[in-house]
């Protein structure tokens, strides 16, 4: 909903010697020579970027790269700006990075919800995001309307966070969830798990995910069962065509044109 202050073009691929994990809540890091505390401190030799780059499975690591969606899923960070913590609600929303020229700074103020970033609209949906009610108003609207299509009852916001929670993590373990569909059945946007690695299906390929873009795809296969990430509830908008005021590829998807064989 607001723009990253340090906001610069995303590049359409990583970079050479790209490096990126996941960190356990409140470790140090060391990223491309830098030393700190996560949070976005100063280590002894530069900037260390914050861990708030949201990955397809929902995970939080630590990135120089940008992203083109912006979202929360409440405060996570403690007073120095270091993760504790995976979600705080069960409100996982995805944003704008503009909207009404409204700026949070600085970033990751204490007490304040800790601000996301995602490559696409894509990677936020297969976290579990799904569209803010206020500066995504019209996305909201028809997800709900879509929402009334396959669930009983009326798509209020706590019943869809409700549901999306069941569906994003295993109950009373926080494990992220994992579902199985046919490949064939897969819409456009869609992410797996194959070959260890979160994939996004698009037409005949599936390209595997880093934080500045996809890689070269492989070929999707034809036959078999998928195991998907994106929550099914989430995956039936995409079903609809779904074409939100963010970006839902981002660049280096329609990019990739070559198919490799498996």
């Amino acid at each position: 909903m607001f723009a990253q202050p340090d906001a610069k073009p995303v590049a359409p691929y990583p970079s050479s010697g790209h490096r990126w994990r996941a960190l356990a809540p409140g470790r140090a890091v060391r990223y491309r020579g830098l030393a700190g505390r996560v949070g976005g401190l100063v280590g002894y030799r530069g900037y260390v970027p914050r861990q708030n780059r949201v990955t397809p499975l929902g995970d939080l690591v630590v990135s120089r790269e940008r992203g083109l969606v912006y979202g929360n899923r409440g405060c996570l960070h403690d007073e120095a700006g270091a993760i504790r913590r995976r979600y705080a609600t069960k409100r996982w929303i995805a944003c704008r990075l503009q909207f009404r020229d409204r700026r949070r700074t600085p970033l990751m103020a204490p007490g304040r919800y800790t601000e996301l970033f995602f490559l696409d609209e894509a990677t936020a949906l297969a976290a579990g995001h799904r569209p803010c009610a206020e500066c995504r108003r019209a996305d909201y609207s028809r997800l709900t309307e879509i929402w009334s299509e396959f669930h009983a009852g009326r798509p209020k916001a706590d019943v869809i966070d409700d549901q999306l929670h069941a569906e994003r993590l295993v109950a009373n373990s926080g494990e992220r969830r994992f579902h199985e569909l046919p490949y064939a059945s897969l819409p456009d946007g869609a992410f797996v798990l194959h070959a260890g690695l979160p994939c996004l299906v698009l037409g005949e390929g599936l390209l595997p995910w880093s934080p500045g873009g996809y890689r070269e795809p492989q070929r999707r296969p034809a036959h078999g069962s998928a195991t998907l990430i994106t929550p099914p509830s989430l995956v039936a908008i995409l079903q609809f065509g779904w074409a939100p005021l963010v970006p839902l590829l981002h660049f280096s998807a329609t990019g990739n044109s070559t198919i490799r064989a498996p």
